[in-house]
């Protein structure tokens, strides 16, 4: 016969068995723009919660970007219609992932890393974090090699180095996603990762098109979100193609990624952050959308495995001096390609202002001889802007300035050897041979 104490034990061991967990779930209480109040849950910052409607099929996923005394503020993934103050928040738990592997290779995601071919198979993938931290200093190997783009421009006066990080700065019109797509057709890389951000779906319609029928698209993939998707999917597409990157760089290859524009990526930035209460500061950017641009960038570059060698746009309203988004990539770069609108606009492609622009690393990557032959090129660049003018009026008597003279006689061979067609690859060595032609005539 049972005694008491073991009597009670038994009635709750059978009581454990037959009770389930309880899930704390909490409601909506106010749904305003683009930003959900929660309340009666606790979640962290980061965290993804699941919205759904009680005898429904309505379901929203929703990422906590805010926290304070009477609950949490929640950014949607998607679409409000159909949400309600009857709606339950259940906090999933877990900070956003992405599954990755090499069964990615051609496919085209959208800006939560979901497969827009719904047939593919992700089970034998890996998750990776989207928010991932930058590798140490100790971690990063130094850039000594050099990176072939197949852009004459670039290879020869703007060389850049494996795992390097540069801007291309340029307003609407002057061809910086024709310059983003001449680079991944030509560039030196294992894999590409293409990041197409807040673009018109004609673009990137065109865009990819343009892959569709070379064999560079075995070795592409697209992380793509247009204008019209919400604020949090433009703002995660970015960090979902660093992620795609970062596995593929630890598995031993060089990978290029390309972003286009950190521009639109800051204003979804800016849209999550004003709605979630912050101050805005220049141009309304709030100090959370500032921040969060050098986390992103940090993470690219090199390890001991594999390297990411980056090109990111942005999208300029004024020029740097005033915009603070320009201002800040080009602070936190190794370089940058400043695209001008006048040789845009003689349609002089692609319209690379080479004085105006810099990489960092070239010094460590090229010859002395190759980096003197630069040096010349820019010095006669700017002589020639110098006489222009007076050359157009007349007023130059050739013998009087011998620098002025061999800057208007390799004028022409000079644009004809900046010029290039899309599709169109320069060899590297060759732009070498070419460039000491010209710096030595």
């Amino acid at each position: 016969m049972l005694n008491q104490q073991e009597y009670f034990a038994e009635i709750l061991d059978t009581a454990s068995h037959r009770l389930q967990p309880l899930e704390i779930k909490g409601r909506v209480t106010q749904a305003v723009g683009t930003l959900i109040k929660a309340a009666g849950i606790s979640a962290r910052i980061g965290d993804v919660c699941q919205l759904y409607n009680p005898g429904s099929d309505w379901q929203l996923s929703a990422e906590v970007v805010g926290v304070t005394r009477d609950g949490l503020l929640l950014m949607p993934y998607g679409e409000l219609t159909g949400l309600s103050v009857q709606t339950h928040v259940q906090n999933l738990g877990h900070v956003p992932s992405i599954r990755v592997g090499p069964e990615l290779l051609g496919q085209t995601l959208d800006g939560f890393g979901a497969p827009l071919k719904k047939d593919l198979i992700t089970t034998d993938m890996v998750s990776y974090p989207i928010l991932a931290a930058a590798p140490s200093p100790f971690e990063r190997r130094p850039v000594s090699e050099v990176f072939q783009t197949g852009v004459r421009a670039i290879d020869a006066l703007l060389t850049c180095g494996r795992g390097q990080r540069m801007g291309i700065f340029s307003p609407a019109g002057s061809g910086k996603s024709t310059l983003l797509s001449m680079i991944a057709e030509g560039a030196d890389s294992d894999v590409n990762v293409v990041a197409l951000v807040g673009e018109r779906g004609r673009e990137v319609s065109e865009f990819i098109e343009h892959f569709a029928n070379t064999d560079k698209i075995r070795k592409t993939i697209f992380v793509v979100t247009t204008s019209d998707r919400s604020a949090a999917e433009r703002a995660k597409a970015p960090c979902v193609a660093m992620a795609i990157a970062e596995y593929f760089r630890d598995q031993g290859c060089a990978v290029l990624l390309l972003m286009d524009s950190v521009t639109r990526y800051a204003r979804a930035l800016r849209e999550i952050g004003l709605a979630a209460g912050e101050p805005p500061t220049r141009r309304g950017f709030p100090p959370s959308a500032l921040t969060a641009l050098p986390k992103l960038f940090e993470r690219a570059g090199q390890n001991e495995r594999g390297s990411i060698t980056s090109f990111f746009t942005v999208l300029l309203e004024d020029d740097i001096a005033g915009d603070p988004i320009g201002e800040e990539m080009r602070a936190t770069l190794d370089g940058h390609i400043i695209l001008s609108p006048l040789l845009a606009n003689a349609n002089a492609f692609p319209a690379i202002d080479i004085p105006l622009s810099r990489s960092r690393v070239m010094r460590q990557v090229v010859s002395d001889a190759h980096y003197e032959n630069a040096g010349m090129l820019r010095e006669l660049m700017r002589k020639y802007e110098s006489v222009e003018m007076l050359l157009q009026m007349g007023e130059i008597q050739h013998g009087n300035d011998k620098f002025a003279d061999k800057a208007i006689r390799t004028h022409e061979p000079m644009r004809h050897f900046l010029r290039q067609k899309v599709g169109e690859i320069g060899d590297f060595d060759d732009s070498i041979e070419q460039l000491a032609r010209l710096a030595g005539d």
